[in-house]
C-alpha cells in the first residue's frame, strides 16, 4: 500500500526499492520503523470501535457470553469486555478498518483500566482484557497482510489508552471543588496495569488519547516510563493525543493547546494531536496551531462533526475527507483517522 502511492516531492520507487525498504523496516525496533515510514507517508488510522460495535446491536447476553452469564451486574455498554466474549466481532472491525486503509489500528481498550471498569466490578479483568484486545489486533493484522500478500512490518497496532472517568484536576462535586475522587498514584497504578497488558499482548504503539485532563495523561506517561524501567522488553513508542472541548480552544481542565503541548513534551512522543470533541472543520484551526508550535508529528482524528439537537451526527465521509485532505496539502498532518460516529 505505502510504496503503490507517490509521495510529494518524491519518484515512486521500483520492486527493487521496495524490497529492500521492507527488509529494511523488518530490522528496526517499533519507534525506529513508525518514523521512518511517517518521513515519506501520510499514515491512517482507524475510525471508531463504538460506532462499529453499535452497528451490531448487541443485547445483555451477547456482552455476557458463556463466561460471564450469572455476573451481578449488567455489563452491557462494556465494550472493552467484548474482547473476551465476542473476539469475533472485534477482530472483524479491525479487519474492516484494514481492509479500508487503515495502517494503524487501535485496540478496543479505551476504557480497559480498573477506574473504569470499577463501573461493572470487573476491576480484576483489566490485565487481561488488554493482552487479549492487543492480540484480537495483531491477528487480525497477521490475517490481512498474509492473505493479501503485503508486509506485516508496515502495520502497527496501537494500544488505546482512554483519559479514565475520573479526573485528577476537577472535582467531582461542585460544593466542594478542592475534593477529588482518585489519587494521582491510583491512577497511575490502574495506566501501569494497562500498559503492561498491552505490552505484553503485543501492541507496537501506546496511545494516550482524548486527553481532557491534562494531570490524568502525565500518570499515564509516568506510569509508561515505570513499567518500561522494570521491563526487559524494547521500549514502545508513543503518540499523544488531547481533546479541545469547545470554542474556548481549551481543555476541559483549562489548558491552552501550547499549555498542553508543554505538559507532555516531556514524553518525548512520536506525534501529539487532536482528537474528539471537534468535527475535521471545527478542529482545522487548532491542528494547524499545533503543528507550528510541536516538535514532532502532528495527528488528527475528529468526530463526525458536531451533534445536531437529537444529538445525531450528519457530516459525510466525504466532507470530512476534504478537510483532512486539505490539512494534509499545507504541511500539517502526519496522521489522520477518526473518532466519534465515524466508520
Amino acid at each position: 500500500h505505502f510504496f503503490n502511492s507517490q509521495s510529494p516531492g518524491m519518484g515512486k520507487p521500483g520492486a527493487s526499492c521496495c524490497i529492500m525498504t521492507i527488509t529494511y523496516l523488518c530490522e528496526m525496533n517499533n519507534e525506529t520503523r513508525l518514523r521512518k515510514l511517517l518521513e515519506d507517508h501520510i499514515l491512517i488510522l482507524d475510525g471508531a470501535m463504538g460506532t462499529m460495535i453499535q452497528r451490531h446491536r448487541l443485547e445483555e447476553a451477547d456482552y455476557r457470553g458463556e463466561r460471564f452469564k450469572d455476573w451481578h451486574t449488567d455489563v452491557k455498554g462494556n465494550n472493552d469486555l467484548l474482547s473476551l466474549t465476542r473476539p469475533d466481532i472485534i477482530r472483524d472491525i479491525h479487519t474492516q478498518y484494514l481492509e479500508a486503509g487503515a495502517n494503524i489500528v487501535e485496540t478496543n481498550t479505551f476504557n480497559a483500566q480498573r477506574i473504569s471498569l470499577a463501573d461493572y466490578d470487573m476491576q480484576s479483568l483489566a490485565y487481561e482484557l488488554n493482552v487479549a484486545a492487543a492480540k484480537l489486533a495483531k491477528e487480525a493484522i497477521a490475517n490481512f497482510t498474509s492473505s493479501n500478500k503485503l508486509p506485516a512490518d508496515q502495520y502497527f497496532v496501537a494500544g488505546a489508552i482512554g483519559p479514565m472517568n475520573k479526573t485528577l484536576s476537577l472535582s467531582p462535586d461542585v460544593n466542594n471543588p478542592g475534593y477529588r475522587s482518585v489519587t494521582f498514584d491510583e491512577v497511575a497504578d490502574a495506566y501501569y496495569e494497562q500498559i503492561r497488558g498491552l505490552a505484553e499482548g503485543g501492541a507496537d504503539i501506546l496511545l494516550v488519547e482524548t486527553i481532557f485532563d491534562t494531570l490524568n495523561a502525565k500518570a499515564a506517561i509516568y506510569a509508561i516510563n515505570k513499567f518500561f524501567r522494570n521491563s526487559s522488553g524494547e521500549k514502545l513508542p508513543v503518540m499523544i493525543s488531547g481533546t479541545i472541548t469547545d470554542a474556548s480552544c481549551r481543555t476541559l481542565s483549562g489548558q491552552t493547546l501550547e499549555a498542553f503541548y508543554i505538559s507532555v513534551m516531556h514524553a518525548n512522543p512520536v506525534s501529539i494531536g487532536l482528537n474528539c470533541a471537534l468535527g475535521a472543520d471545527q478542529m482545522r484551526p487548532h491542528v494547524e496551531e499545533l503543528s507550528e508550535i510541536a516538535a514532532c508529528y502532528i495527528s488528527a482524528y475528529p468526530d463526525a462533526g458536531l451533534p445536531d439537537a437529537m444529538g445525531d451526527y450528519d457530516e459525510s465521509a466525504e466532507h470530512t475527507a476534504s478537510v483532512s485532505a486539505d490539512l494534509a496539502k499545507g504541511g500539517w498532518l502526519n496522521l489522520v483517522g477518526g473518532f466519534c460516529v465515524t466508520t
